[in-house]
Formats: structure tokens, sequence, C-alpha cells
């Protein structure tokens, strides 16, 4: 019915058979008239009204210049419009003409398709100009349209050249012409529609992100990638060579989109938690009803049941809950929101990737029936030629067509992955920027950081691959289908033995997901104590601790590794099945088919299609199992993660901001804890506070001072009453934070830069002679943690930054107490006191410094968490109350003081700026301004040296001199050194180096394993091939029994083997890299922990941690599965190559050709790849180090209210990293593109080749073949991406190895071992004692000659910077001698190793620093002393009451860094350790800094009973505390400038009389003491 209508439209037959059955074939004419000229039309028509939308809006870009390409564009279809118009003349001038024939008109036909076309003109034209409005820079649709239009009149540009070439001449002249005009036209067109057509205001952003340039071709080929792989195969790519980012990829787009989606979805779980928890309450409610004995914990105490019964009773009842805990763990916490929200936020391209994810898997299953038709046509010889050269080149279009679509696939899902990571790494940020106090200690700085690192990457890792979860299935259902119309009822057998394998390795996962979680935990809390012992690392080294830590460490790595081993076999179990499955699967099938019936015969077109199938097969049911593990593993950080996002955050109405209250700061009867239903530290607080008031708060250790503090800021929760604050806040913390910037960058803190403002801070915070002093003055980087500034320096840093915020009300928690006596005194004057800068502001000041408080409006005096008193210093005086005790306890040095000052308030401060300069007015450093890295790098001490020892004047108001370049970032300006990034080819040596760790014979094993298991395949698979033969052999004839079960035995014989020397190769893989994994990281662990402290100084801990982290990670997970797939990838290929070759031996001549285009893609893609890898490693550093430092910087970063400026700062970090991870990601798109095209060549070739010789080879050796290079494609790419990842991945052993050898300090024991008792006098002397930090840095002790003799006491002083704390640190050999040398008990100490020296000093260090474990940990890390002893030293070091008053006793958990103390427990815990080592000689390093007077008191009354028959070296700030000693040294620029007791320099009038009158001690008020 249609055929005829149609051949009546087209004036001749639409369909005739014998067209094709002919050598020669072709189209009727019909068909190409009408058919091929309808589908590229009716594909424009759909797609033309989206670009017509354009013209109706408003135009996006200036549309007043027409760009060239436009021009042209337009010009081609105008003349196609012509040419239209032309045919139609020519027709209507045939039929109305004047010598027209009326008795034959032309066909509709040739009237209706000129018209089409002009009106489709028109269109393409309206199209042209609809997209330069919307800005578009090219059109899929319009270049789809051209390829579609010219492949279809390809059918009549032969057509005519044939029929004209038959004929000798040409029918119809003007169609011809027209038609090849037209054809030309359609050509050119193609070509100018694959050209960008940008605009010249987006040329700039298109040279930085060339991918929104890029037209369509070069969108799926990934063209625009090519500059980046040539420069990055040229030269090694840098941070600076990346190129932005799209809109839509940044972080702070993603993120806005990502918290629009979660907000409401987190709101409704809070609200279904709250219903199930309030279900769950009524519960326990009836249950409590009928268990009385809930309540006799209390009830018990009042009977008189001893406390210890009840502690035991207790900790029973603890550990039965924990017990029920860990069988179920309870979801306390809204669950179930995260999937939802990133499903929402990322929508479209979820469905994008659906889309291209169909098409493919569709296209997989077009392969195998045209295999089949090839192998029908090779059995066939009668068939014509052109059948199997057209079946080859479709072969070749599916291919491409798979491939293309498939990388549209895997970049929609890796871009996803990013996307999701980037999601949640910036909500982690935000999330921790705002978390409440109790959530935050849940998890320790180490596991938030592991939130953004690896369960964001796990996330990263699923999404990319979560489209296999519909995807799998579909391909198996569809596979199955075909099996079964090849083979019939058989392929159950072959689908029972796969459904077996599934719940197998079901099992195994689930068995792994747990050895997993068991895993991470090992993995965290190793990652735990390494971040302890590298942030206290010199501790570690001052007292000899570290074998034990060594010991921990090696302990959890031990049964890290046990995990990972069990989970390694599981592993090797499920890949046995899993590559097993396709050799079981075809065995059963093919089994059972012959054995069915004697009609089946297995003919080489089943037999090789049903092959192809089930390699189809096999990577489904190989991911399903692999999605299902990851998922599931996933799913543990789902929930860590919404158990962390959906923490509390810090409640922000605890604070009111009410601007109708006139005083500054009022507490209204508040009560406050740290915990929501702890019991409140701070009780009835009622405080108010005038604006402009100076108010200092005094208290005991532990009193609650600090605590007051956090609740002015709101960091702890009011059990009751509330807080009014007027105006903006600044916060001094105790601990100075500090960030990693510049110095400037610190004080600044995001403020704008005022010179005059800025300089003013910097003269009243005393920071002016220290910036003259720092190599890049105030624009030199400061360290991690504030590493290269003396603790005086952080603290007065960390005041400039307050002063320069210009707040309202300032809150300053003991700032003056890190400081000496002389800059405190500056610096209550000049900033504090009710002189400073501030004097007109509100200051709350809490100190332990009593010699300011008659300086102070009022006092607030806290006992216990509860104001006692409050009022002016005289009224306390008077009242006799908990102040006037206080004061009692100093009152002798008090009154001293005060007589001497008789006083006079401008006695007390001289209205003078106090600057030590030396004798004339050359006040400059010492030397050229040569790296003086050796400054910043003195951790304790900012460097004051004069040239010449002069004595030291006060020169009136210096300013603050500023060199010319002072912009110019002069060397030493930097103290962290970038990272080094190895560059260009790994070299083989690592390899090696990774081989050897897993032993020689080990890989020589897993080789011979893998390439025998290989070779069994092939066998197999040739078998099969012979075993397809038999059908011809056999035709028509009965088969043989005996020949069916050879067939049989043999193939499964084969299938066998392979399975075995798989699984074998497997297990030994596993444990050869355990092994290396072993090997590798205690060389590591060993090396670091014996690296000079020099080292820690100029490397920020995040990168030390990252080789612990993530490098070992790789090590231990990603290369041993790397490995693994490269080796069986290259045998594979190897394989294939063999097997094509020996079916058609023409198939070597194409070999070199395609090895060669594959060589040189994958060396170019290598290069940039292994580059991106390494700046996407070292671009996450940054984010971080930098999210570390903000949860340590949190309370100062809220009290400022800047969490914008970081969440800022958090985005750019991460773009940084996204950029590397965005071209990595296209990266290996490109490559894949390009590999995938080599291995449809090699499929054609295989295809094409068998063709050619049809003739004289079997049908059944052609399906092995095409089969064989069909799976190809596949294994290429895997070959390179494999290579190219062990490459990448590689760089972690080249890394470790790099700190593996990094130069040791001196041996920790020696061969000369000091006597058993030594030092037995505790003598100490310098003999000519010169030291520097560094070689190539200035001395720092120049020449120290001294005798200190057994049980002497010795202070030490000088101004900061004078080489103090540098002479401790010789004295334990932290840094060694330049010259000279020190003899304790006449041994010289660099003669010993540094364990023998270091056990038998005892030091109390500066810094309290206390590691994660129980308190008895902290104080006998090897359990050296019994619990008595113990006991005891607690008792004198005052801590037994507060100990035993503990639940835990002496396992009392201390938390990461000791914060579950307050400083001065803290500093009271170090004593207690130096009392159990009770070593002769002792360093009190400045160890009364940041202690209240009671607690200063406690310690040195301790240390003058306990150490009175030791030698005691102290470094004082605070002159008080050594007024008592035999003898002072008085040092200076590294030199002892006086050394005499204490009176005699009083005499002299010297050095040291200048420091005692700056600090108000005389000569008579000295005899007192």
């Amino acid at each position: 019915m249609c055929a005829a209508a149609l051949e009546e439209y087209c004036g001749s037959t639409f369909w005739n058979a014998s067209y094709l059955k002919r050598p020669d074939p072709d189209l009727p004419l019909c068909v190409e008239q009408t058919v091929l000229v309808w589908i590229p039309l009716c594909f424009l028509w759909l797609c033309a009204p989206w670009h017509l939308l354009a013209l109706c809006q408003s135009a996006k870009v200036n549309t007043k210049q027409l760009s060239k390409l436009y021009i042209c564009k337009q010009l081609v279809v105008s003349l196609l419009f012509l040419t239209a118009i032309a045919h139609l003349g020519v027709t209507l001038g045939e039929d109305f003409g004047p010598n027209s024939d009326q008795s034959s008109k032309n066909a509709g036909v040739y009237y209706a398709n000129p018209v089409l076309l002009a009106v489709t003109w028109i269109l393409v034209l309206l199209c042209h100009e609809g997209l330069r409005r919307a800005g578009a820079i090219d059109s899929t649709s319009i270049f789809l349209f051209w390829l579609l239009l010219v492949v279809c009149d390809i059918f009549p540009f032969q057509t005519l050249l044939r029929e004209a070439v038959r004929l000798g001449e040409v029918r119809d002249v003007p169609r011809f012409s027209l038609f090849y005009i037209s054809f030309g036209l359609e050509l050119i067109a193609l070509v100018l529609s694959t050209v960008a057509d940008i605009p010249p205001e987006a040329k700039d952003f298109i040279k930085k992100n060339p991918e929104a340039g890029a037209a369509f071709l070069s969108r799926i080929t990934f063209n625009w990638l090519n500059s980046m792989v040539l420069k990055g195969y040229k030269q090694p790519l840098v941070q600076e060579d990346m190129w932005d980012l799209n809109e839509s990829d940044s972080t702070a787009f993603i993120n806005e989109r990502f918290q629009h989606f979660m907000k409401p979805e987190l709101d409704a779980a809070r609200v279904r938690f709250q219903n199930k928890m309030k279900k769950k309450s009524a519960k326990t409610r009836d249950s409590a009803q009928e268990d009385p004995q809930q309540n006799g914990l209390s009830s018990g105490l009042g009977k008189g049941v001893s406390q210890d019964v009840l502690m035991m009773e207790e900790r029973g009842k603890r550990e039965d809950e924990k017990k029920k805990k860990d069988n179920k763990e309870e979801e306390n916490y809204p669950n179930s929101w995260l999937i939802t929200t990133i499903y929402k936020t990322f929508k479209r391209i979820l469905i994008e990737s659906v889309c291209f994810k169909l098409l493919q898997d569709v296209l997989t299953f077009v392969s195998p029936q045209l295999l089949k038709l090839m192998v029908s046509f090779t059995q066939d010889k009668s068939r014509h030629a052109w059948e199997g050269y057209l079946y080859a080149v479709l072969l070749m279009v599916v291919a491409l067509l798979q491939s293309l679509t498939l990388q549209q696939y895997f970049q929609r899902c890796h871009v996803l992955g990013m996307k999701v990571r980037t999601a949640l790494m910036a909500a982690v940020y935000k999330k921790a920027l705002v978390v409440s106090n109790d959530t935050r200690k849940e998890s320790t700085v180490g596991e938030t950081v592991n939130l953004m690192s690896a369960d964001a990457q796990r996330f990263n890792d699923v999404t990319t691959s979560i489209h296999l979860l519909w995807s799998c299935p579909l391909q198996i259902i569809i596979s199955i289908v075909f099996l079964w119309l090849e083979l019939g009822p058989s392929v159950l057998a072959g689908l029972g033995v796969m459904v077996l394998i599934i719940p197998t390795n079901a099992l195994l996962a689930t068995k792994a997901r747990k050895l997993q979680i068991e895993n991470m935990k090992f993995k965290d809390k190793r990652m735990k104590i390494m971040n302890e012992i590298l942030n206290g690392i010199k501790i570690l080294k001052l007292y000899a601790w570290e074998p034990s830590f060594q010991k921990q460490v090696e302990d959890i790595r031990g049964e890290e590794l046990k995990a990972m081993k069990k989970i390694t076999y599981l592993q090797s179990i499920s890949i046995l099945t899993f590559r097993c499955s396709p050799a079981l699967v075809s065995l059963a099938t093919f089994a059972i088919f012959v054995r069915v019936s004697n009609d089946n015969v297995l003919t080489a077109e089943k037999a090789f299609t049903s092959i192809s199938l089930f390699n189809i097969l096999r990577a489904p049911l190989a991911m399903l199992p692999m999605l299902i593990a990851s998922i599931v593993q996933t799913a543990v950080s789902k929930n860590r993660l919404e158990k962390f996002l959906a923490g509390e955050d810090i409640d922000s109405d605890i604070v009111c901001q009410d601007p109708s209250f006139n005083t500054a700061v009022s507490v209204c009867d508040g009560s406050f804890a740290w915990e929501k239903d702890a019991k409140p530290l701070l009780k009835d607080v009622n405080l108010d506070i005038e604006p402009g008031r100076l108010v200092a708060v005094v208290g005991a250790v532990g009193s609650g001072k600090s605590s007051l503090m956090s609740a002015l800021l709101g960091e702890m929760h009011s059990t009751k009453g509330f807080i009014n604050i007027r105006g903006s806040l600044a916060f001094v913390p105790q601990q100075a934070w500090i960030q990693n910037a510049t110095l400037r960058d610190n004080i600044l803190f995001g403020s704008p830069h005022e010179e005059e403002n800025f300089k003013k801070v910097i003269q009243a915070c005393a920071l002016a002679p220290d910036l003259e002093l720092l190599p890049g003055g105030d624009l030199t980087e400061i360290g991690e943690k504030g590493i290269n500034l003396s603790g005086g320096q952080k603290q007065r840093v960390s005041l400039a930054r307050a002063v320069y915020s210009q707040a309202d009300i300032y809150l300053l928690d003991d700032p003056l107490s890190a400081v000496d006596s002389h800059v405190g005194k500056h610096l209550f004057e000049k900033v504090i006191g009710p002189n400073g800068i501030l004097k007109n502001k509100t200051r709350i000041l809490v100190t332990h410094g009593i010699s300011f408080l008659p300086y102070v409006d009022e006092i607030v005096v806290l006992e216990n968490g509860v104001i006692s008193e409050v009022g002016s210093y005289e009224n306390l005086r008077a009242s006799g109350g908990a102040f006037s005790k206080f004061l009692d306890t100093y009152a002798k040095e008090q009154s001293n003081q005060r007589n001497s000052e008789t006083g006079d308030y401008n006695l007390f401060l001289d209205a003078e700026d106090f600057e030590l300069i030396p004798d004339g007015d050359n006040a400059q450093p010492d030397g050229p301004l040569e790296d003086t890295v050796s400054l910043t790098l003195k951790r304790e001490n900012s460097i004051r040296r004069s040239q010449r020892n002069g004595s030291v004047r006060l020169r009136r108001n210096t300013s603050i001199k500023k060199s010319a370049n002072a912009y110019e970032p002069q060397k030493g300006q930097k103290l962290i050194e970038k990272e080094t990034m190895e560059t260009g080819q790994v070299k083989l040596a690592v390899f090696l180096q990774y081989l050897r760790a897993m032993g020689w014979g080990y890989s020589a094993m897993v080789f011979l394993s893998y390439f025998t298991q290989n070779a069994a395949l092939i066998g197999q698979n040739l078998w099969l091939s012979d075993w397809t033969g038999d059908s011809v052999e056999y035709y028509n004839m009965t088969y043989p029994s005996w020949k069916r079960d050879t067939r049989v035995g043999v193939f499964g014989a084969l299938g066998v083997a392979q399975g075995l020397f798989l699984f074998l190769g497997t297990l030994l893989l596993a444990n050869a890299s355990i092994d290396a994994a072993r090997i590798l990281h205690s060389r590591l662990l060993n090396n670091i922990l014996r690296v000079p402290m020099v080292f820690f100084d100029t490397t920020p801990i995040g990168r030390v941690i990252n080789r612990f982290a993530k490098d070992i990670f790789t090590i231990d997970e990603a290369i041993p599965t790397n490995l693994r797939a490269c080796l069986q990838c290259l045998l594979v290929v190897l394989g294939t190559i063999f097997v094509i070759c020996l079916a058609t031996p023409f198939f070597a001549i194409v070999i070199i050709p395609l090895a060669l285009i594959y060589f040189f893609v994958q060396r170019f893609y290598i290069a940039t790849s292994r580059q991106l890898r390494r700046l996407d490693s070292v671009s996450r550093s940054p984010i971080y180090s930098h999210f570390g430092e903000t949860v340590s910087g949190l309370s100062v970063i809220r009290a400022y209210k800047h969490q914008e400026r970081f969440l800022k700062h958090n985005e750019v970090t991460i773009d940084e990293n996204l950029k590397s991870i965005y071209l990595r990601i296209m990266s290996d798109r490109w490559l894949a593109i390009r590999l995938e095209f080599v291995g449809n060549l090699v499929v054609f070739f295989a295809a094409l080749f068998a063709v050619i010789s049809r003739d004289s080879i079997d049908s059944n050796v052609v399906g092995l073949s095409v089969s064989y290079a069909l799976s190809v494609t596949e294994t290429l790419n895997w070959l390179v991406r494999m290579t190219s990842e062990l490459e990448t991945n590689i760089v972690a052993v080249e890394r470790v190895n790099e700190y593996t050898h990094l130069k040791n300090e001196a041996d920790w024991v020696a061969d000369t071992r000091p006597p058993q008792m030594w030092p037995e006098a505790g003598r100490v002397q310098f003999e000519n004692y010169k030291v520097r930090y560094r070689p190539e840095l200035d001395l720092v002790l120049h020449g120290i000659t001294c005798d200190i003799d057994s049980t002497e006491k010795i202070g030490i002083v000088g101004r900061t910077g004078a080489g103090k704390s540098s002479l401790t640190n010789c004295l334990f050999r932290i840094i060694e001698a330049a010259e000279g040398r020190i003899l304790i008990d006449d041994v010289d100490i660099a003669t010993i190793g540094l364990h023998d020296l270091r056990n038998r000093l005892t030091i109390i260090p500066q810094d309290p620093v206390l590691f994660s474990g129980s308190l008895r940990m902290n104080l006998d890390p090897f359990d050296k002393f019994s619990d008595e002893e113990i006991w005891r030293v607690l008792e004198l070091s005052h801590l037994k009451s507060y100990v035993s008053g503990l639940q835990e006793g002496l396992q009392h958990k201390v938390a990461e860094g000791g914060e579950n103390l307050s400083v001065g427990q803290r500093q009271l815990l170090c004593l207690a350790r130096a009392l159990l080592r009770k070593s002769r000689i002792l360093i009190l390093d400045e160890a009364t800094a940041a202690v209240d007077l009671e607690t200063d008191n406690l310690i040195q009354n301790t240390i003058r009973k306990e150490f009175s028959d030791c030698t005691v070296l102290t470094i004082a700030h605070r002159l008080h505390s050594i007024m008592d000693s035999s003898r002072v040294m008085v040092l200076d620029a590294g030199k002892i400038v006086e050394f005499d007791s204490p009176s005699n320099l009083l005499e002299k009038e010297g050095h040291f009389y200048a420091m005692a009158k700056d600090a108000g001690i005389t000569l008579e008020s000295s005899t007192h003491l």
C-alpha cells in the first residue's frame, strides 16, 4: 500500500531486492529521493525549536559584530538556498517551459524536494542567528544534521557517477551539476560547523579555560586538551599551568547548591529523629517503672557502701552497656538524609550519564550479532565479498560509537564524583566552623580531617560507578536472552553457576567489610598517635621516649596488617571465583549443550557468539559485587559524615547583642558547663562591666578563669542565666594561635592594611625590634602553629591582632604570662593599662601578674567557678577575703616593691619607650642579612643580638626603621620549603625498590603463575576452536560420544588449571605486598624518629603526616591492585595479539604501526597524567592543613566573627586542587578515546583480513580471532590506565623512601656507654662552646666557657633571644656543637649515645606537652616504675587529690594535647615526670610562664626540697624565682656577660641590675628573700 503511493510519488520503483543480489549493489532511485532526504531533514526540524527560542529572547551577547565564521556559514547556506530554487526552476522549466513535453510531467518528488530543502535552508539561517544571539560557540544538532545530510547524499553521489560512467554520458546535465554543487557546499558547511565561533569578548576567558571554547567534535574527542597534554610532555606541569574551572565546577557554586538542598533534608531528618527518640523514651519509661534497681546507686551512698565497690559496680555496668552498644550500633543522630541531598543536588549530571550508559549498553550487544553474521559469511563461500567488507566497516562504526558514548558517560561520572567530594569537603569545613563543643569533643582533629580526606574520597569513588547498579543487571538480562537464542535451555546450566557464585561473593564482601571497618579503626588510631608524636617530637627527644612510641605505632601497624592480610585473602578467593566464572560458565553450558541431544553440535557461529556474550557478561558480574562492597564501605563513611554534619551547632543565642544595655558586658545569674548535661563549671555568675573599664580576673589554677572567657565568647553551654555583650569582640587566647601566613597577615587578620595604624600597633606591642630581625620584616612567613616565633613573640602577635582589629571589648586571657617581665611591663603600659592604646575600650584581663593589679579599675576574684569578690584593688585588700589571702602569699615581695617605688605611679610606668640598643646609634642586626632563617628557625627565640657587648641604655621613642626594599622577599623569608615534587619519569630504581621490598623470589613466582594461567586460557580457546571444527567434519553423521567426552574433559581441565594458577598468583602477590608494606612503613617510622630537630622546624607536620597517611595507604592498598592488574592486562594483550596472528598472519603487518600509535599516546599521556596526579596530591595538603589550623583556632575565628573569610579561603584552596583533578579526569578520557580508537582499528583489521583471506582460513579461526579482537579494546585501555596508575602510585614508594634516607641525628646508643650511675656528681663544664642551628647560619652561642659545680643552683637570664633556650638544646644535643665541648662529670657528652645522655638528664620544658593515653602513660611510658612511686610523685607535685578524685585514677584518659586538663595541671604533670626520673641534673625551661603564682610557688618549693642534692639550671622570666640561686648567668647575644651570685651582681650594677630594676627587685628586697 505504502510502497505503491511512494512509487507514484517518485515515478519509479521503490524497492526491489535484486538491486542487492549482485556483486555491485545499489539502492533504488526512489529510496534515495525519499527516505535518504527525509532522515536529516526530520532531525533538523525536531531540533530547530530550541534554537529559534533564542530569537524570541533578548540577546545575551553584543550582536553588532558579525564574526567572519558566521558570515561564511550564512553565505554557504544562502548559496544552498539558491541551488534549491534552481532545482525547482529546472523542474518547472521542464514541465511548463516553451519546449516542454505535455504528455510526461515530472513526478511529485521533483517539486516537493526542492521546496522542502528551500524551507530547511531558511530554517538553518534562522538557527545560526539564534545561536549567535544565545552566545553559543557551536551547535551539536546542526553539526549532526550536516553529517547526516552528507552521509545520506553519498548514495545518490555514487549512483549518479556510476550511471554516467556506464552510459559514457550525463543524461540530465542541469540536475547532475546542481547536485554536485550542493554536495560540495554541504561538505563546506559540515567543515564550518566543526569550528567554534568564539566572540571577541570571550577570547581571554577561553585562553584560561579552553574547554569553554571547544566545538562539538573537539568536545567528544577531548581534543581541546591537546595543548595541555603537549605542554605536560615537553616540561613538567606546575600549578600555574592549570586552567580555570567552569563556574558550575567551582567549590562556591557546588557548595551553595548542596547547602540549599541539605537544609530541608536535614531538618526533616531531625524531626524524624526526635519522633523516634520520643517513642524510645516512652518505652524506657515503661521499663524503668518495672525496674526499681535503677536508683540503687544514689541510695548506696546513703547506706555507706564504700566508694570503691560502687566504682567497680559502675564500671561493670558501663562495660555491659558498651558490649550491648557494640552489638547494635545505636544510631543516635539524624540519619539517611545525605544520599537524597546528593541526588537532588546533582540530578542533572546523573540523568545525562544514565542516557549515555543506556546507549552504550545497547551498542555493546550489537558487536556479537555482527560477529555471528561475520562467521556465517566466512562459512558460506558463495556470498558476495561486499557483505564481508560491510560487516567489517559496521563492526568498526559500532565500536567507534560505543567508545564515544562510553567516554561521555565516564566523563560525566568522574566529574560527578569530583563534585560530590567537593560538596562534602566544603560542607564538613562549613560545619566545623559552627560545631558545638560537644560534637567537637567526640572527634579529634585527626578524625575530622579524615572525614574530609578519606570519607569524602570514598564517596567520590562510589559515585563514579553508581550507575552500574542498574546497568549490570540490565546487561546480564540482555546477555542471557541472546544466549538463550543461541544455545537454548542449556544456558540455564551456565546461569546456575553464576547464580551460585554471586552469594559466595556477597558473603566474602560482607566479611571483608567487617574487616575493613576494623582496619579503618586501626588506621585512625595509628594516625592519631603519629599526629601526636610529630606534634610533640621535641618532648619525645628530650625525654628519650621515642622507643616507647615507636613500639605503640608498630603494634597498631601490626594489627592493621593482620586485618589487611585477611582482607587480601578474601579478595583473592573472590578474584578466583570471578576470573574463573566465564570458564566455568562456558564449560557448564557447552557440556550440557552437547550432552542434551546428539543433534546439538557446537558450530563456530554458536561457540564464538556465545563466548563473546560470556565475555560481556563477565564485566557486569565482576563489577556488581565490587560495587556492592564499595557501597557498603561508603555506608560507613556516610554514617560518619551524617553524624558529624547533623551534630549540634554552637548555640548562637547564648550571647545576646542587645545595644540597649548600658553596660559593655553583663552576665546575669549565669551557670555554664562545657557539655550539655555536665554539671556547671561556672556557677551563678553575676557580672556587670561598664564600657571603657579595665577589669582583671584572678584566681588559682583551675578556678575557671579561662572558662569565664569561653563563656563570654559563647563557647560554653549556658544552663541558666544570660550574657549580653554590647559591641564587637577581640580575643587573645592563653595559648596564642598563629596561622601559617606572613606575620602581617597574622596581625591584619583580614582587616585592610593601614600603614599608620599598623606601625602604631607594632610599636605598642613591642614587635618593632623583632621585625627588624626577621628576614622579611612583617612579610616573613610564619610556620605552622607559629613554629618560628618564640612563645613571647607569638603572644605579642596575638595581642597585636586584637589591638589592630579595633573592637569594642577585649578579652585577654593571660597574654602577659609568656613574655619577659620588662616586655610585660611595656605591653601593660602601652596597650592594656590606663594609658595604653586601648584605654577607652572595655578590657577583661585574666592575669597572674600581681604587679599590674593596683592599676586596674576592678578585680574579679574566682574561686572554684564562683565569683567570690569583685571590687577595686584597695577595697579588696582591705576586706580580708580570698583576694587578700591570695596576695599575702606574695606580700613580702609586694611590699618591698612598693617601698622601693614609694607608691609613685609614674615611677612604675616610666613614660618612655624602652628599647634595647647598644652604644653608638648604629643599631643594626649583625652581619649581612644573609639567610637569617637562623633567627626564624629558633623556635623559642627571636634573636636580638648586637655586634658589640656595649652597655645598654634607653633611647627615647625609636621609630621603626623600615628598609627601602621591605617588600621584596629576601632570602630566608620563607621558612617552609615548597614540598619537593618529583618530576619526570619515575625511576626504574623505585620499581626495583618496591620489588626488593616484596622479595625477588616472591616476585618471580607471581609472574610465573600468572603466565601459566594465561597460557591455559589461550589453550582452552584454541581447543574450543578446534572443537567447533568437528561440526564440519561430522556433518550429517552421528557424533561419537568418546570424542564428545574428550572435548569436554580437556576443556574443563584447562579451565581448572587457570583457576588454580590464578589463585596461587594472587595469594603470593598478597603476601608479598603485605611484606613490602610492613618493611616500608617500619623503615619510614624508624627514620622519622631519628631525624634531627631541625627537620621538624622546617617541615610542616601535615607533610610528614601525609607520608604516613596517603602514601602508606597507597602502598598498602593501591599498588598491589595496580600491579596485579598491570600484569594481567599485559599478558592478555600479548595473548590476543598471538591468537590473531595465529589466525590471520597478515595481521602482523598492522601490529607495528598500531603499537607505535599506542606507544606515543601512552607516553604523552603518562607524562601529563603523572604530573597532574602529583599536583593533585601536593595541592591536597594545603586543604587539610588549613582545615587543621581552622579547627585548632576555632574560638579565635568565632570570637572575631571571621567564619565567612575562612570559608572563602577554604573554597579557594579546594578550587586549586580541583583544577588539577578536573584536568586529570579529562586527560584520562583523552587517552581512553585515543586508545579505543587503536582497539577499534585492531577489530577492523582482524575482520578485514579475515574477509580478504576467507578462502584460505576456517570459519572457526575467524570467530576466535575476531572475538579476541573485540575484547582487546577494553584491555588496552586498562593496560595504559593501570601502568600509568602504577607509575603514579609508585610515587608513594618514592616519597616514603625520600623520608627514609633523611640524615639522622647521632646514634641513640653509642659504643662508649657511660657508667651505670653517671652522672653521680652532676658537674657541668662548658669549654669554648659554639653552636649554630644549621651549617649555613650564624652562631647562636659564641664560645661559652663556664664550670657549674655539683648541686649548684644556677639561674640563667637574658633578654629574649640571648640564647637561653639554645643552651638547654645543647645540653640535650638537640643541636650539635660547632666547636668546643660540654663535659658532665668529665664525660664529653658528644661521645656517648643520645639516649644515654637524655635519659640521665631531666627537663621541665616550656610548653607542657601531653599525649593522648592514660595519665600513667604520660608519666611513665616504659612502665619502669610501680604505682606507689607514681602516686608519691603525684603527691609531691600536688596532683594527688585531683587524680584520686578522677573516676579512672591513673588510667584517666588524657585528651589529644592534654586538652582536658588546665595549663597549670599540665605543668604540674611535667613536674611529676621530672620527679619520677630524679636525675642529678635538672633543667627548668621557663616552666613558670603560664602558671599563676600559687602553682608557681608549689613548683618552686617542691623543686627546692626534692632537688636539693641536684644541679639545677633554671631559665627564668621572672627574676623572683632565681633570686635564691647560688649563681646567676646573664647571657646576651650568645655570650656570657655576667656570672656570679645574685647579690654580687646587684652590687655591680651591670646587666643584671638593670633587669632587676625593671622587675622591681632591689638589693634590700633581695636580702629579704
